[in-house]
């Protein structure tokens, strides 16, 4: 490979994203035609970092890479030189207009011995001539093919020039989330704290050079979260580090509109401005106007992708359809942040001087600017029209209105009152970290009692989706302290809140305290299951079927302070602490009027209240029904925090309700909104859910991933149901392994008495795993005690898997005389309720028990039932199991029902993996690994080493092949051929 770079500052390390399909398409061209891309991005995107990547692909082939000299672009020619230079050849370049041609030939020579790569970084520096000779070879490549292709990198912040019009354009986009993270730990080392990467990956919005300048203003002790961060993170310094020199030289008459289309944006929160917004502000403003385009140039433009007007524009602006925007929205925050205080202020003077209605949130916004002082008239009408339900403000303008209007707010009370309402919108709108520093700003001063309790009760509200829980339920409960008087319901809203605290760290007895109750013992005598200590084993269990595994009963109001019904409230609080005491004759009645008041509901935190309600119930469909519509109204009401919640009661229910496939995509699609606004501790519920759905389908690198995702945050902020959830999974995956011993191991601290056991409302549920890998393991005798707990369980008909699942552990743990007829009610009762899978093992164990006692022609018709229903929900090893059983039954090798893959039609499918297939159609329809990593909520090792499965299994070699057999895959299902 030919390779030479001049010198340069280091590159970072490009995390290939969204570019990497086309990236593939590219390379594979030069086998078969060549190809051409002009790489832009906005300044820091990490266009050079992307050539590096590119250049040592394997398949690049030959690579002449360079990068342009700014120093050199005044001598004609001098950048074909370097270039020609740089692949080792000595070509001379007349003057006469023939230099193209001479360079057309030397890449013709190349690629005819072997595939060419030409790089070339930030071209549009070359000198003229030699652009115009690259343009000419790049066109011809582009239209004729060859083995020659050329990445050609330019800034996005100005326009293409002409050389390179009518080529192919690859824009890189920003870091995803999970890219940035990685990029953040590389450079750290992993020294830096989840909360503060979270915060980083915000600021930078993708852009590594700005993520690494940001990293570069903390201290280690900031970096590890032991002191506050600079507020704002992303000041003037950092972003002039990474586009200042987009803006050196600009003349003085330009500054005025690019501040003033800056200053207009800020006001707004959208990409652009009005243009005739804009000139007018400019034109009022003395010296602004001297460098602005005439008035006509204003209005010609009709479409986003014309080129601008003649006339004096800053090639940074792009005007279109009557608005103007910045071609790069950094430039935009880096000249707003560069600019004089007081030029600042001038450009919001005249923008709120030129606005018809001085009333709206953005002419209230621009006046508020131009103040350096407390106005306690301006911020009342600010607050005013921030609280509006009339106006179309969207949550994100409504927020920065409500923390502008605290600002200017000399009153103690009424400024912490507006900081905690701008929290509230920060919190709606999924940033949990805005929410607690406006909430620390807003406990900065003295207030009320009444307003320091809604204060607390949204940070326990913060808190419990995003922090220690035990923190949470201290928060609440000081809320309720202060709230008891004044305000009932809210007080009553933060008392469940408390609860469903000290739900998610697993402390029964403060659960009960924060809902009006002692403890478990302060009923005993009553007569109900908790009276003896069978039935409080089982007091815990039933919750799991209330709300941890399946729907948590966290209160949906938590998240925000906004009192409900008092009817409401008090009969979810009185079934709750009714199911908590074990007493769910007591429980039914409160509970089924919650479910009915959320039928009508259209508020999604009514709806999450019925969901959870309906769960304790054991009313999986009226669960899913309500989860459902809470989704659907958080969608509707932009409410990213409560949309991951949402979705959190779905996957739950799905898994519930037996069809983990659902409670999967659920899951992944609440992990992908948790991330994003900075949910941990939902993120970590969701980990578990995607853990106890891979355990079924027998991904064990995929449950390790989320066991370990889970677990991280579990141990940190203190949250046993969700560890109980993880730990549950990766037991269950050894049992499918074939491992009991191993699982046998895992589970019994969590399911048998003592100082280890789980999550009080979890742990049951792994009862019927434990059962049947002790069994397994030949330690019948360690699983009696807690079939007898089961037992209890069973018997609330709050699952309605449990009572089959129940007959199963005793046919495990019985004699032989009495086995078969346990094996065979419970297989009567799963026929009374929905999914596969539990009858399947319901029927792989009984297969196993026929076959050993020789009745081969029994086993064979139970193995078999298993093996389809294993498959029908894609739960591989156990597929294996019921394969192996089978042979082991004399069942002909590759037959119906053994478990082998059919070789009709376009069978080879059907050797992948659930989850191989699932990422082989996912990059058959053009995903890239980084795109199917997030989809699926994996990292790009995982997809990595599945997709190179998947081309060892199936003997393709390139992504090309690969989309070809799943295409002909899918033309053969439509024609009604067996996959």
């Amino acid at each position: 490979m030919t390779r030479q770079r001049l010198p340069g500052p280091a590159s970072l390390r490009y995390h290939a994203g969204p570019e990497r399909q086309e990236v593939a398409e590219l390379l594979d061209t030069l086998h078969a035609g060549g190809g051409v891309r002009v790489v832009t991005g906005e300044p820091g995107c990490g266009r050079t970092a992307f050539l590096d990547f590119v250049s040592r692909c394997p398949r690049a082939g030959a690579v002449w890479y360079v990068r342009a000299d700014p120093a050199r672009s005044a001598r004609p020619h001098s950048g074909l030189r370097t270039l020609l230079h740089a692949a080792g050849r000595s070509v001379d370049l007349p003057g006469d207009g023939t230099a193209a041609k001479a360079l057309l030939a030397a890449v013709d020579a190349k690629a005819a011995e072997t595939p060419l790569l030409v790089c070339v970084d930030d071209v549009h520096l070359w000198d003229s001539a030699s652009r115009a000779a690259l343009g000419y070879v790049a066109a011809r490549v582009h239209s004729e093919g060859g083995r020659a292709g050329l990445l050609l990198t330019v800034p996005g912040h100005r326009p293409v020039d002409r050389e390179w019009a009518g080529l192919p354009v690859l824009r890189l986009g920003p870091l995803q989330p999970g890219d940035a993270a990685a990029l953040l730990h590389d450079v750290t080392d992993g020294a830096v704290e989840p909360a503060v990467c979270d915060e980083l990956v915000t600021e930078a919005q993708g852009n590594p050079a700005l993520l690494l300048a940001l990293t570069r203003r903390l201290s280690p002790a900031q970096l590890r979260g032991h002191r506050a961060l600079p507020h704002p993170l992303a000041d003037a310094e950092a972003l002039t580090a990474v586009a200042g020199r987009c803006l050196t030289g600009l003349p003085p008459d330009r500054t005025g509109l690019l501040l003033a289309v800056a200053a207009a944006l800020r006001a707004t929160g959208e990409p652009d401005a009005e243009a005739e917004l804009v000139r007018r502000a400019v034109d009022s403003c003395a010296g602004w106007s001297a460098g602005v385009p005439a008035p006509e140039a204003w209005r010609a433009t009709t479409s986003a992708d014309a080129p601008l007007c003649t006339g004096r524009w800053p090639e940074t602006l792009l005007l279109a359809e009557g608005r103007l925007r910045f071609r790069s929205a950094l430039l935009g925050r880096a000249v707003y942040a560069g600019a004089p205080p007081e030029h600042r202020r001038a450009a919001h003077r005249a923008l709120a001087g030129v606005l018809s209605d001085a009333h709206t949130v953005p002419a209230l916004l621009h006046r508020s600017w131009t103040v350096t002082g407390p106005a306690p008239v301006l911020a009342a009408e600010l607050a005013a029209a921030a609280a509006d339900p009339a106006s179309a403000t969207p949550p994100g303008l409504r927020r920065t209105a409500r923390v502008r209007a605290a600002e200017l707010t000399p009153d103690g009370a009424e400024r912490v009152h507006r900081y905690t309402a701008a929290a509230g919108q920060a919190l709606l709108a999924g940033h949990s970290s805005e929410a607690l520093r406006l909430l620390d700003a807003a406990g900065s001063g003295p207030a009320p009692a009444a307003v320091r309790g809604r204060a607390e009760l949204l940070r326990g509200g913060v808190l419990l989706t995003d922090g220690p829980v035990d923190d949470a339920r201290e928060s609440f409960l000081l809320a309720a302290s202060l709230l008891a008087d004044r305000s009932p319901e809210e007080a009553a809203v933060a008392g469940l809140g408390a609860a469903d605290a000290a739900w998610a760290a697993g402390d029964l007895t403060a659960c009960l305290t924060a809902l009006g109750h002692g403890t478990p013992a302060a009923d005993e005598g009553t007569g109900g299951p908790a009276a003896d200590g069978t039935a409080a084993a089982a007091t815990g269990t039933a919750v799991d079927g209330t709300s941890a595994v399946l729907g948590t009963a966290r209160s949906s109001s938590a998240a925000l302070p906004r009192p409900e019904h008092p009817a409401l409230l008090r009969d979810y609080r009185d079934g709750m602490r009714a199911v908590l005491l074990g007493r769910f004759g007591l429980a039914a009645d409160p509970l089924k009027r919650v479910v009915e008041r959320g039928r009508p509901a259209s508020g999604p935190e009514r709806l999450l209240r019925s969901a959870a309600a309906a769960l304790m119930l054991g009313d999986v469909t009226a669960a899913r029904r309500a989860g459902a519509r809470a989704l659907a109204a958080a969608r509707t009401l932009g409410s990213a925090a409560l949309e991951a919640r949402a979705l959190e009661y779905l996957a739950y229910a799905e898994l519930r309700a037996g069809r983990h496939q659902l409670a999967r995509t659920h899951a992944e699609q609440g992990l992908r909104t948790a991330r994003r606004t900075g949910q941990r501790n939902t993120a970590a519920h969701h980990h578990a859910v995607l853990a106890l759905a891979a355990s079924i389908e027998g991904e064990r690198e995929h449950v390790a991933e989320q066991v370990t995702a889970a677990l991280s945050t579990a141990r940190r902020h203190g949250l046993a149901q969700a560890a109980t959830l993880a730990q549950w999974a990766a037991a269950r995956a050894d049992l499918g392994a074939g491992r009991p011993r191993e699982a046998a191991d895992r589970l019994g601290p969590l399911v048998l008495p003592g100082a280890r056991r789980g999550h009080f409302a979890v742990w049951m549920l792994a009862v019927p795993c434990f059962v049947e890998a002790a069994a397994l393991a030949g330690r019948p005798e360690h699983a009696r005690t807690v079939v007898q707990d089961f037992a209890l369980w069973a018997a609330c008909g709050a699952d309605p898997q449990a009572p089959a699942q129940l007959l199963r552990c005793r046919a495990l743990l019985a004699a032989p005389e009495a086995a078969g007829e346990l094996y065979r009610r419970a297989l009567d009762r799963h026929e009374e309720t929905a999914g596969d899978f539990e009858r399947a093992r319901t029927g792989l164990l009984y297969g196993k028990w026929l076959r050993r006692r020789r009745r081969l022609r029994e086993a064979r018709v139970r193995l078999g039932e298993a093996l389809v229903g294993f498959e029908r929900c894609g739960a591989h090893p156990w597929v294996q199991q019921a394969a192996a059983e089978l042979r082991a039954n004399g069942a002909a090798p590759g037959g119906a029902g053994t478990g082998e893959p059919s070789r009709h039609g376009a069978g080879e499918l059907s050797r992948l993996t659930p989850q191989q297939l699932r990422i082989a159609r996912c990059v058959a329809e053009g995903a890239t690994n980084r795109e199917v990593a997030l989809s699926l909520s994996v990292s790009t090792r995982t997809v990595d080493y599945h997709l190179r499965n998947v081309f060892a299994t199936l003997g393709v070699r390139s992504r090309v092949e690969l989309v070809r057999l799943v295409e002909q895959a899918v033309r053969a299902e439509k024609t009604g051929a067996q996959l």
